[in-house]
């Protein structure tokens, strides 16, 4: 299993071939990018794509009681 940055996953294969190779449409991964997403491209063992994206936790900012 090997572990690509989407954007160089992009940049390899094309906006559409990765949507397509992902499940998504080619709008989701153009935004992704643009909104500088950590997602990283992982080739399985049968030759297909998965995505994961590293998030920080918690991932909402929380507020202080006033």
């Amino acid at each position: 299993m090997q572990r690509t940055p989407l954007k160089e996953f992009v940049t390899k294969v094309g906006q559409i071939k990765a949507a397509a190779a992902l499940g998504l449409t080619q709008g989701g991964i153009s935004k992704a990018i643009r909104a500088d997403r950590v997602v990283y491209v992982i080739e399985l063992e049968d030759g297909s794509f998965k995505a994961e994206e590293i998030k920080p936790f918690p991932g909402q900012v929380q507020r202080l009681a006033s």
